[in-house]
């Protein structure tokens, strides 16, 4: 989210009946028990990019944030599991790395080789270099937009896009220097400009351009180029995020990233109180170890009701 004067920047990620925020030092997580009640726990954030002067460098470290927000997020929702299902489910490091894997490769092959496999069925049509990466770039969105589209017409998506909601509500409240309350934050959108399906539209709007500087190489050499290339278009994009978010009040950025507000409309929906009611504990809860750090005190990671 924007930097704003004697405000931490938090981010956070919807899970399985519960939300995750995340500050610089620390994340934590509300999640709604069966019998109503909120778990609440908080951990320490280690960023590579914090203790590596080089890994924080801009454009690599948005390649690093992508890979420590996906790990970040696996733990989160295995713990969101245990919390809302009261069944003791434990990933071990091995099988979330397997996790992270397995996710990835789904990614780059829907997302990224696909589009060019069925680029290639049409490459004829299109002489013109950037026309036929426009025609690919194209079905790549498509891709995407149908993937969102159909994930989130399932039930349990549908609570998730609820909570994604909340999330995004409490933050704009905090943002506006609001007193963190359900009734304030209830007034708020569910639409942010830095947000995690903004980006990923960033992500297919920059391979246009990036892949379009490459021409059209051979096919087997233009499937190795999209997939070599995805930590650059990674690292482009997720500058591009932070910068939109940091100047988010001028009405030509907003008019710039509107389609990712647009999309978000189908990853976000309206939450309930109960559910802006969790995002307000995560949220509190990162916010008053981050406090806690910034006066002295020494924090440990807890697990807390």
């Amino acid at each position: 989210m924007p930097e704003t004067t004697n405000k931490y920047q938090v981010g956070g990620q919807a899970v399985i009946e519960g939300v995750m925020m995340r500050g610089k030092n620390f994340w934590s997580l509300a999640v709604r028990r069966p019998d109503k009640t909120i778990s609440i726990k908080l951990f320490k954030n280690s960023s590579l990019t914090v203790n590596n002067k080089f890994l924080g460098l801009p454009f690599i470290r948005g390649v690093v944030n992508l890979i420590e927000s996906m790990a970040l997020g696996f733990r989160a929702l295995s713990y969101s599991v245990n919390e809302s299902t009261e069944e003791d489910i434990q990933f071990s490091k091995k099988e979330m790395t397997i996790a992270i894997i397995i996710a990835v490769i789904f990614a780059v092959g829907v997302f990224f080789i696909l589009p060019t496999l069925i680029g290639r069925s049409f490459s004829n049509y299109f002489p013109n270099t950037i026309i036929y990466n426009l025609m690919e770039g194209l079905v790549r969105i498509l891709l995407f937009l149908g993937y969102i589209l159909i994930i989130s017409q399932l039930k349990d998506i549908k609570r998730i896009f609820q909570y994604h909601g909340a999330e995004h509500k409490t933050i704009q409240a905090y943002e506006n220097g609001e007193k963190i309350i359900v009734e304030n934050v209830r007034k708020y959108t569910t639409l942010h400009v830095r947000c995690g399906t903004s980006f990923l539209l960033i992500v297919m709007v920059v391979a246009i351009f990036v892949f379009a500087l490459l021409g059209r190489p051979p096919f087997l050499l233009r499937i190795l180029y999209r997939v070599l290339l995805i930590p650059v278009i990674s690292g482009i994009s997720y500058e591009l995020i932070k910068l939109a978010g940091r100047y988010s009040k001028y009405k030509i950025v907003n008019i710039i990233f509107y389609p990712g507000l647009l999309l978000q409309k189908i990853t976000t929906r309206e939450p309930d109180d109960a559910q802006i009611e969790i995002a307000i504990s995560s949220f509190n809860r990162v916010i008053k170890a981050e406090d806690e750090l910034k006066s002295g005190k020494v924090v440990q990671e807890t697990t807390s009701s």
